[in-house]
């Protein structure tokens, strides 16, 4: 069986104090949405601008006959956007108080499976602007996975809240 099968086969997991996370990257660090926030991940063909959107919302795109708001995690998280625009970006659909999103990334890894014992609050140091959308961090082999919370990232959105 595949590392990634392992990762993901419900038979080798028996442990229900686990919490499953889709990977992806923004910039260089590595981020982990929760499977149960996620109802599509695909990469972005068509995005149509929104005239006078705040920065963070990339734009609109018909996803199956539903429109859905692009967010980029990039200027959410306050780093500088993507120098070569949305082209073959890709995006994690969610849901929030009805309305269907996806969050920009620059790219989507694997499926895990982590323990909640490696569960740490985030860190003194974190920077402010991630802080606010991190329900906190794993420690993975020499990496740190910050858990990305994506109702606070979408709320303060819904609430006109500019980061």
């Amino acid at each position: 069986m595949s590392a990634l099968a392992q990762k993901t086969d419900p038979t080798v997991f028996h442990n229900s104090n686990s919490q499953e996370f889709v990977t992806v990257y923004v910039a260089d660090q590595l981020l982990g949405v929760e499977v149960k926030s996620i109802q599509d991940v695909f990469s972005l063909h068509d995005l149509t601008p929104v005239p006078g959107a705040r920065k963070e919302i990339a734009g609109v795109l018909n996803l199956r006959g539903r429109i859905v708001t692009a967010i980029d995690a990039r200027v959410r998280l306050g780093l500088e956007p993507r120098a070569e625009g949305y082209a073959n970006v890709m995006a994690v659909g969610v849901q929030y108080k009805g309305d269907d999103y996806c969050i920009l990334v620059d790219k989507v890894g694997e499926v895990l499976r982590l323990d909640d014992t490696s569960f740490e609050l985030n860190p003194l140091n974190m920077d402010p602007n991630w802080k606010i959308f991190s329900k906190g961090i794993y420690r993975l082999d020499g990496k740190l996975l910050m858990s990305l919370d994506i109702e606070a990232m979408l709320s303060t959105i819904d609430l006109g809240v500019s980061t």
